[in-house]
């Protein structure tokens, strides 16, 4: 491979970062899913992958994990496979977004919206 750029966009190049899994350890992790560093400063090992330190890195901030699979120009589902092994190792700690059953109905939001306008 000549460039970083050929290897960057092989197909070999995500198997390699997920050590050849397709699916996380975990099916709690989505797209919304929130992530932060565990315990800042707690080191990787040795094995760990540059993707991996990266994400490990950005994560020092709350990050979501569509923001950080932007930021390290990787798959969505790469990343999964790298959080999910982050968190499993308790370097990251995965907050999920929020659920379908906390967004309030459409009846609830037209009473409050009524409500509303009876104040003026």
């Amino acid at each position: 491979m000549s460039s970083q750029g050929e290897y960057r966009d092989s197909a070999l190049r995500p198997f390699v970062i997920t050590k050849g899994r397709s699916r996380p350890s975990r099916n709690t992790i989505g797209m919304d899913t929130l992530l932060v560093a565990a315990t800042p400063g707690k080191p990787l090992p040795v094995s760990a992958g540059r993707e991996e330190r990266a994400l490990l890195r950005m994560c020092e901030q709350l990050l979501s994990l569509a923001e950080a699979a932007a930021h390290l120009g990787l798959p969505v589902s790469v990343v999964t496979v790298l959080a999910s092994d982050l968190v499993d190792s308790g370097h990251l700690t995965a907050r999920s977004g929020i659920g379908a059953e906390t967004i309030p109905s459409h009846k609830l939001l037209e009473e409050v919206l009524n409500g509303l306008r009876r104040l003026r």
